[in-house]
């Protein structure tokens, strides 16, 4: 709470007061004034002249009683209520500025910046007063204005930064969040110039700049119970490692403006996170996802012997045309519990990741042709460009290639 504030005229009328009345006592004049004992017993050591009336009082009329004292002590009292009504009238109006300055908010650097703005109106001291603020941190945080004006042109700066590294037209990605943004940008560049991740991260909260998310899901597994079923060799484990050892793959819609659907079949690399092998079309026959495998098969340089691929109960998944092409690869076939997708999570996230980025929110796109064009963009971006947290924020391809370097070394 802030100090009472009494003008010097009334610290002298009051210490006049105590010396010309000695039929009261300090604490008697101070309760009629409003103040303190001791802030009366520090003014009359300060403005008193050491000298107080003797008291004369007489059967009938006392000191108190004379018209002299009462003017005296009604002047003082008028005084007392002016200053207190000057301190009132300026603590509403600083306080009813200050409730518009700070618009719904009360940041203790909004109240140091309301201070700063309105000194010259009235003052720091008495600003410091109403708002509760200390007048050293006023100042301390006034003396580093320059060190904040420097920073807050750094990060305006990153975010310069930031915004071309989600720009697709110039070569960004919208989805890149603040892992990747800060990999992105800790690419080749020496210790000293490297951006911490929570700064990437604030910055991009504070300029608004966020990822895109996906919308809705629609069911593509539809289990046959008279087909083949498989054990699960995966058991959840979806960890990283080496590639071409284990995949995963799944089905997803890709809508379309008139009302249809695309569909598109993965086939994942487990060790590299890389898109071995895919394949769209306008159903979910068979062929989808055969095409898919023999696409993985094919950058794999035909060599998928005993690989395990993982999917879900999907009747495409369990027929015996995709199981006699497994056959025929050498790839053992994995599968979850019929219901779980939790089985295949790494396939549902990339599905979902593909939509979010490509639709941007969009309900679906415009036509199949754009469509195509943009998934076969991203699944080959996806490989070259895009970093994946899970293998150290690099992409799939430069995984494989430095895991290549490092076999060729320990030959």
């Amino acid at each position: 709470m802030a100090k009472n504030y009494y003008p010097e005229e009334f610290r002298r009328k009051a210490v006049d007061l105590y010396e010309s009345t000695p039929e009261q006592t300090m604490q008697e004049i101070a309760t009629d004034l409003g103040i303190s004992r001791s802030a009366l017993d520090t003014w009359v050591a300060k403005y008193g002249t050491g000298q107080r009336a003797p008291a004369t009082p007489t059967a009938t009329t006392t000191g108190a009683d004379t018209p002299e004292f009462t003017i005296r002590r009604l002047e003082a009292q008028l005084a007392a209520a002016k200053a207190e009504t000057r301190k009132l009238t300026t603590e509403r109006d600083i306080l009813r500025q200050a409730a518009k300055y700070f618009a719904g908010r009360d940041e203790l650097v909004s109240r140091f910046q309301f201070v700063e703005d309105h000194k010259h109106v009235w003052g720091v001291k008495r600003l410091c007063e109403v708002i509760d603020v200390a007048r050293s941190s006023f100042y301390a945080w006034l003396n580093a204005a320059a060190g904040r004006a420097a920073r807050a042109a750094a990060d305006d700066e990153l975010a310069a930064r930031i915004r071309r590294l989600q720009d697709p037209e110039q070569g960004g990605d919208r989805a890149y969040g603040a892992p990747r943004v800060t990999a992105e940008l800790n690419d080749g560049v020496s210790a000293g110039e490297r951006v911490n991740h929570k700064r990437v991260a604030r910055v991009m909260r504070e300029h608004q700049l966020v990822g895109i998310r996906l919308r809705r899901r629609v069911r593509t597994t539809i289990a046959e119970q008279s087909d083949e079923k498989f054990p699960d060799l995966l058991d959840r484990d979806f960890s990283t490692g080496e590639s071409g050892r284990r995949y995963v793959g799944d089905i997803t819609y890709l809508p379309i403006k008139d009302g249809t659907n695309l569909y598109l079949a993965t086939c994942i690399d487990l060790g590299s996170r890389k898109l071995a092998g895919w394949s769209m079309a306008d159903h979910m026959r068979t062929e989808l996802v055969t095409d898919a495998l023999t696409a993985a098969w094919r950058a794999r340089g035909g060599c998928l012997q005993e690989a395990v691929f993982h999917s879900d109960h999907g009747s495409v998944y369990t027929s015996k045309a995709y199981g006699q092409l497994c056959t025929q690869y050498g790839v053992r076939q994995s599968m979850g519990q019929v219901g779980s997708s939790a089985d295949n999570a790494l396939a549902e996230s990339f599905n979902a990741a593909l939509k979010r980025e490509l639709l941007e929110g969009r309900a679906a796109f415009a036509d199949q042709a754009s469509a195509y064009r943009a998934v076969f963009r991203w699944a080959n971006r996806y490989n070259t460009r895009r970093r994946h947290s899970a293998i150290g924020n690099i992409a799939p391809n430069e995984y494989e290639r430095r895991e290549a370097d490092m076999l060729q070394s320990a030959a």
